[in-house]
């Protein structure tokens, strides 16, 4: 709600003195006018005219400042700019929306979002999730797109699953870790896509706080997840290509239960240090996420408060969570071509490779499609395309991956083939 309070700065600044009637009572102990005439009947709630009234006693200490020499204004050094500016004044624990900068008491309007009697942190019930599209028509097609995809790769992830568990045969290294990125596959997209399809068959784009912060926190966690148990299952690659007689030695099944509980734990504490940091957030009028899911950057750019902490946080995960990881990865690739080319005969060469064919070309998704999204969002302004784009890296890998490892693994598909044998002898 915006209340004009120009007239109330300029033409009403003798008040403030014993209580008339119709005055009512601000923080600060002042009276100031309440009625049809007066600028602040343009603030319908009552809360909000209570605010009003607490940033008029302020700007009532600057003009009587402007009048006395020597005098020092509490808003003398004030001049927030933006969105980005927008302060909390804990003096008075008032809250602006966007300020505009102001000399002296010249300010034309200011929309006031929150008061609070026991602190200075704005307190918000929900997110507006923009969503993919905006055009009403499309909100059908886009349920249905998604809904076959998602139980795509539920039932896709699934099999792969069952298949590892029920054939012996594949109780292997690999495969271990195989079921294990099936799983956090299929959560991963379960944090984004069950709240996008109730939103769309609820025709609303609301998201409460606390169901944000958690989808942004599971969200985190299972893509962290898929990037730790990738780099373990290359590590898995190097090993039996580059030192075969030593596979079994090496990846044991405690030490690759090791890797897995490594994966998890630095998941969980990625994801914490980022949940936590964000808590400490305070978020402005502004609470629009151009996007279908709360992911953390856009979480970030709508807090009012200082983010210097945050944005440092996560350039600095970045680097050593997601960049080493990838590193490690190609480290591994590279000695595995040089082992492969070394092999002199092409059937050697092409059994070597197919081992790892399948991997690297979920490696190669995964990291792909992010990059893209993350090329694409620092080359465009409309965040709208970022979220599209997003949908690859979100939806699509996961949907992706039971095909290309079914398709090109020959156990897998025996075991398939098996699990299928089973179901029709059963029905």
């Amino acid at each position: 709600m915006l209340c004009d309070l120009r007239s109330l700065w300029r033409e009403k600044s003798q008040y403030g003195g014993p209580r008339e009637p119709g005055m009512v009572r601000s923080p600060l102990g002042l009276y100031w006018p309440s009625g049809p005439n007066f600028a602040l009947s343009l603030c319908t709630c009552p809360r909000q005219q209570l605010l009003a009234v607490a940033f008029s006693d302020l700007l009532l200490h600057e003009l009587l400042c402007n009048q006395q020499p020597g005098c020092h204004s509490p808003l003398s050094e004030w001049h927030p700019q933006s969105t980005e500016d927008c302060q909390v004044l804990t003096s008075k624990r008032v809250h602006l929306e966007s300020p505009t900068a102001f000399r002296g008491a010249d300010v034309s309007c200011i929309s006031f979002i929150s008061y609070m009697e026991s602190g200075n942190q704005t307190r918000i019930s929900e997110f507006i999730l923009l969503g993919l599209l905006e055009e009403a028509a499309l909100q059908p097609l886009l349920f249905w797109l998604f809904l076959c995809m998602y139980l795509i790769t539920f039932i896709g992830n699934l099999f792969i699953i069952l298949a590892i568990i029920t054939d012996s045969h594949l109780h292997t290294p690999m495969y271990f870790f195989l079921s294990n990125l099936s799983f956090a596959d299929f959560c991963f997209t379960s944090t984004t896509v069950p709240k996008m399809l109730l939103n769309i068959q609820m025709q609303t784009q609301a998201i409460t706080y606390e169901g944000c912060f958690s989808q942004m926190m599971f969200f985190m966690f299972f893509g962290g997840l898929d990037n730790f148990i990738l780099t373990a299952m290359a590590y898995d690659r190097f090993v039996a290509i580059c030192h075969p007689l030593h596979y079994m030695v090496i990846m044991n099944p405690r030490f690759c239960s090791v890797l897995l509980l490594a994966s998890w734990f630095l998941s969980i504490v990625d994801t914490l240090l980022h949940g936590l940091m964000a808590l400490r957030l305070s978020f402005c009028a502004q609470l629009e996420i151009p996007h279908f899911f709360c992911e953390l950057n856009q979480v970030i750019q709508l807090a009012c408060s200082d983010t210097f902490l945050n944005d440092l946080l996560v350039y600095f995960a970045t680097g050593l969570l997601g960049i080493i990881p990838l590193t490690g990865i190609l480290f591994s690739y590279s000695k595995i071509v040089s082992s492969i080319l070394r092999i002199s005969s092409a059937s050697g060469k092409y059994k070597a490779f197919s081992t790892c064919g399948s991997h690297l070309s979920v490696v190669s998704l995964f990291y792909g499609t992010g990059l893209g999204v993350y090329l694409s969002s620092a080359a465009t302004d409309n965040p709208r395309d970022s979220a599209i784009a997003s949908v690859m890296y979100t939806v699509v890998t996961p949907m992706m991956n039971p095909f290309i490892y079914s398709l090109r693994n020959k156990d897998i598909k025996q075991a398939l083939v098996k699990i299928f044998r089973w179901e029709t002898a059963l029905a």
